[in-house]
């Protein structure tokens, strides 16, 4: 057996972070360094470490959303070391990890056909989008959007628990301190929707995106936009052409695809139709 076969799997603490981010360095990563830190507190990561050196060669991240659904990302081997069985062994050992959870990420084309050998199966596809949103020259008829307060966090809780299916509240009360704005649109009846804005390394990300309606999602998008003078990066759920269209022919365009696979169930809990973006690709 080689050294890189016998590596153990240990678990990492926010002190790996710099060892995380040198490693996103290594395969051309951007070092997204909030977005590690949300993941190492909420999520639970795993590493190899180098058996000649300092540092990590092979991580993950697994963030469980109840006893139901969990999520794998950030999936990374060092390049000096790809192809050599240390993303399987990896991945092998975050499902031993679930203990049967069905467990849900999203693929590149890169590594896609592991995922396809350890069992995992394609639910959809999401488009990255990314560019500066063209302001309206008229707004369009729709449920007004403010921003969320900390009154609105039961009803926000209560209506992500029915669209995603899944226990995120743990995510979601850390929302308010990780990400620079959260909105949400309502009617009389309640609350129809919510979103967030978020800065990452050279754009703002805005994620989740959940709403009742297509329009409901553009006001949303559109009442988070305007607070960033960067580019924004929407990832769309392929099954909303209306949203992808829209973005499109307002400057956020497409450039990459990610597919959405999942290893234990059919596919995911909860209502697409109301799902149009994630927190992160990371996170679901």
């Amino acid at each position: 057996m080689t050294l890189l076969t016998t590596a153990p799997i240990r678990r990492l603490s926010r002190a790996d972070l710099p060892r995380c981010l040198d490693l996103c360095t290594d395969r051309g990563w951007s070092r997204e360094d909030r977005k590690w830190r949300l993941l190492l507190t909420a999520g639970i990561g795993y590493g190899i470490d180098d058996p000649e050196g300092d540092g990590l060669i092979g991580c993950c991240v697994l963030t469980h959303y109840g006893p139901g659904l969990a999520c794998v990302s950030m999936a990374l081997v060092a390049e000096r070391h790809a192809r050599r069985g240390l993303g399987r062994k990896l991945m092998t050992h975050v499902l031993e990890e679930a203990d049967g959870t069905p467990v849900f990420l999203y693929a590149t084309d890169m590594g896609r056909p592991l995922y396809e050998q350890l069992g995992f199966t394609p639910v959809t596809h999401s488009a990255t989008h990314v560019g500066r949103l063209a302001p309206e020259p008229e707004r369009e008829a729709g449920p007004l959007t403010r921003p969320a307060t900390a009154s609105d966090l039961p009803a926000l809780l209560a209506l992500d628990a029915e669209v995603f299916g899944a226990d995120r509240m743990p995510m979601l009360t850390r929302l308010p301190a990780f990400a620079e704005h959260v909105r949400v649109a309502e009617c009389p009846e309640g609350l129809t929707g919510f979103a967030a804005a978020w800065s990452n390394v050279d754009n703002t990300v805005i994620g989740p995106v959940v709403a009742d309606s297509t329009a409901t999602a553009r006001h949303l998008i559109s009442d988070l936009a305007v607070h960033t003078e960067s580019e924004i990066r929407l990832d769309v759920d392929v099954r909303h052409p209306e949203l992808g269209h829209w973005l499109d022919t307002h400057g956020v365009t497409p450039s990459t695809a990610n597919t959405l696979m999942i290893h234990g169930a059919p596919d995911l809990p909860g209502d697409y139709r109301r799902r149009f973006a994630p927190l992160m690709v990371a996170l679901g």
